[in-house]
């Protein structure tokens, strides 16, 4: 299958990409737009010059927020496994 061709501005530049199909192409284009919106919140809340900062600081945030999900992710299931031992335990003294 052909890749699509698409641009995307980021911070005021242009990125040619090339993506499998048009729901890979929305996600871009969405990723895209935060990324441009949290630029923008930088620079009207923070006396932030360079461009490169931004970047930086938009970076940091995003993952972070990945790091953050995935934290609580791990932490969710080692509660659900101790849980699930302890049902087990359970199960397995009642039928001795």
């Amino acid at each position: 299958m052909d890749k699509l061709k698409i641009n995307i501005v980021i911070a005021g530049r242009t990125y040619p990409l090339s993506v499998n199909n048009t729901k890979e192409e929305e996600g871009m284009r969405k990723a895209a737009n935060a990324i441009n919106n949290l630029i923008s919140m930088y620079e009207q809340n923070y006396a932030v010059s360079d461009k490169q900062d931004v970047l930086a600081m938009s970076a940091l945030q995003f993952a972070s927020k990945l790091e953050m999900i995935s934290l609580n992710k791990n932490d969710t299931n080692e509660e659900e496994i101790k849980k699930l031992n302890e049902l087990t335990n359970l199960v397995s003294k009642h039928l001795k």
